[in-house]
C-alpha cells in the first residue's frame, strides 16, 4: 500500500526548540517534507552553520526529514495546491472541524503557525480545511510542537 504524501508548513514559528521537536516528531510519523516559512528558524543558516538548538532537540530528525526555507508562506501554499495537495490549517477558527474527524485521502499539507498569534487570517482563508484540537481545561491552546504531535498522531491513527 502506497503512503499518501504528507508535507508540513511551519509559518513564523519563533522557537528553535519547537522546530526541533517538530522535526523529531515528523521523522517518527513519516512526514515527507517540512517547509519553514517566514521567520521560522532552519536547521542550517545561509552559510551552512548548524542551528544547535534545533539539532539538540531534533536528534537527527533535521537530517532525516527533507526541509526547505521560504520567506513567503502563501507562495509555498499556492505551489503545493498547484501540485494537487490538500491544504489543512491546524488552528482555532470559527470554521474549524474537530481534528479527530479528519481523514487523509490525498497528498496533504498541514500548516501550523506562530506560538502566540497562530496563523494569519489570509493564510487560513486559502486553506481547504481547518482543524482544531478541543480544549477541556482552562487554557485555550497548546504549545505548537505538542499540538503538532497530538494532531498528526491521531490523524495517522497511531
Amino acid at each position: 500500500m502506497k503512503k499518501t504524501e504528507v508535507v508540513v508548513i511551519l509559518a513564523d514559528i519563533r522557537s528553535s526548540y519547537n522546530v526541533g521537536s517538530i522535526f523529531r516528531t515528523s521523522d517518527a510519523l513519516g512526514v515527507d517534507k517540512i517547509f519553514l516559512t517566514g521567520y521560522t528558524p532552519a536547521p542550517k543558516d545561509a552559510f551552512g552553520r548548524v542551528n544547535k538548538e534545533i539539532a539538540k532537540v531534533a536528534l537527527g530528525g533535521e537530517v532525516s526529514v527533507a526541509w526547505e526555507s521560504s520567506v513567503n508562506t502563501l507562495s509555498v501554499i499556492k505551489k503545493l495546491k498547484a501540485k494537487g495537495f490538500k491544504i489543512v490549517a491546524v488552528e482555532q477558527d470559527e470554521r474549524a472541524l474537530d481534528y479527530k474527524k479528519f481523514k487523509i485521502t490525498n497528498p496533504t499539507v498541514f500548516v501550523f503557525g506562530n506560538e502566540v498569534e497562530g496563523l494569519a487570517p489570509k493564510i487560513i482563508s486559502v486553506c481547504d480545511d481547518v482543524l482544531e484540537i478541543p480544549m477541556r481545561g482552562e487554557k485555550e491552546s497548546l504549545n505548537v510542537s505538542v499540538a503538532f504531535g497530538i494532531a498528526l498522531a491521531r490523524i495517522f491513527n497511531l
